[in-house]
């Protein structure tokens, strides 16, 4: 183990074996945080869809997801797929998923199925911001539902629920840090096992704290991109 030393040395954190911790971690970060926003955005499309066919039982179920996953932890959510939920699995389906990174399927799984409630509510309030007569203007054009959906309402409906979407984005790859609790060694797990093992306690939180700054920050500037060409589009 390495012996204290004083004095700010941002290197001692960032070379050798702490380097590469540094990226594993980076790149393990990204890749759950992409994972989990494509199964959480399929997921609340076709959740919004099950929304719009009005049918009651539907409709009460999705309403049950959308609230349970918006008022339990997100911690607890992903426990209970960690801990819990195998335990209902047969044991060679489990001796499968633990050969296969366990600790990243459940974390994605819990992460993304969570999200997806954020979604599916951001874009159902996009499509309740388009008039109805929108909807009926289209109709009466002679398209089908489908057409009218896809060409007319979909397109303002993501516009409308974008900057929700985007801030949702930028929680959900701050949340891929709630995975250490399971063992993912992603970059919230690297910096504590660099922290013990260096000492170095401020070099290397603050090494993670610009990190995520930095994605973050990333993240916002290419929404506030894709805004305006959605603008741009509409415009046409």
């Amino acid at each position: 183990m390495a012996a204290v030393k004083n004095g700010f040395d941002l290197a001692a954190v960032m070379q050798g074996q702490y380097g590469d911790m540094l990226v594993t971690g980076i790149e393990l970060t990204l890749k759950l945080a992409m994972g989990s926003w494509l199964l959480a955005m399929v997921l609340a499309l076709l959740l919004v869809i099950i929304r719009l066919s009005e049918k009651r039982i539907a409709v009460a179920l999705v309403s049950v997801y959308v609230s349970y996953h918006r008022n339990v932890p997100t911690l607890i959510q992903l426990m209970m797929w960690y801990f819990a939920i195998p335990t209902l699995l047969p044991e060679a389906l489990q001796d499968w998923i633990n050969n296969q990174n366990a600790e990243f399927i459940f974390s994605m799984m819990a992460l993304g199925l969570c999200q997806a409630a954020y979604f599916s509510e951001d874009i159902r309030s996009g499509l309740r911001a388009i008039p109805a007569g929108q909807t009926e203007a289209s109709r009466a054009l002679g398209m089908s539902y489908i057409k009218s959906m896809r060409l007319i309402i979909l397109p303002q409906a993501m516009r409308n629920a974008l900057p929700s979407l985007i801030n949702h984005t930028v929680l959900l790859f701050k949340n891929t840090s709630l995975a250490m609790v399971i063992g993912v060694a992603e970059l919230t797990y690297v910096t504590r096992e660099i922290e013990n093992m260096t000492f170095r306690t401020f070099e290397i939180y603050m090494v993670a704290s610009v990190v995520y700054l930095f994605f973050s920050l990333l993240l916002m500037g290419g929404g506030a991109w894709v805004a305006k060409r959605f603008q741009r589009a509409m415009a046409r």
